[in-house]
């Protein structure tokens, strides 16, 4: 997935455990998560633990038994709680991504009904153009987690595109 997700300002200083926080973001965004190798505790467990309660799909690398770094991978796949990844073509089959599954292309709305909030950044966007997500915040004077959610929305409802 490009780009980057977080609550927090780019001036803001790298913490630890600010990347838990992002990671709930990537999770909820995310059709799936793969953990390639984890520690028996650790954070990419805690995102997966997240993701599965999001209910997407969750993929882990298994390891040897007898490695440290692969007992998270291990355990979740023993509990069932992700698929193994042993090759690239386990992902798209796991998530139904055949290519017989073509979707039928959706009709845009020609008329979108946006809130107050939407407005305003709209409205910025339609000035400014293209902008980083804590200008645009610093501009629309509203926290950076709510534009998040604003632009989310007004993609979805096909007013913006990336």
């Amino acid at each position: 997935m490009a780009g980057f997700f977080t609550d927090f300002w780019s001036t803001d200083d790298f913490d630890r455990n600010n990347f838990l926080k992002r990671n709930r973001i990537i999770a909820g965004l995310s059709e799936a998560t793969i953990i390639i190798e984890s520690a028996e505790k650790g954070g990419s467990l805690v995102t997966a633990d997240i993701a599965n309660s999001y209910n997407r799909e969750v993929f882990a690398v298994p390891g040897r038994i007898t490695d440290t770094q692969s007992a998270g991978c291990n355990n979740l796949i023993k509990h069932q709680r992700a698929h193994v990844l042993t090759k690239p073509e386990d992902v798209p089959y796991i998530l139904n991504w055949g290519i017989e599954n073509k979707k039928m292309p959706i009709q845009k709305r020609l008329f979108v009904e946006l809130d107050a909030d939407e407005k305003v950044v709209y409205n910025f966007l339609k000035d400014n153009g293209k902008e980083l997500l804590d200008m645009i915040a610093l501009k629309c004077n509203m926290p950076t987690f709510r534009i998040a959610s604003i632009l989310l929305n007004m993609e979805l409802k096909g007013v913006l595109s990336y």
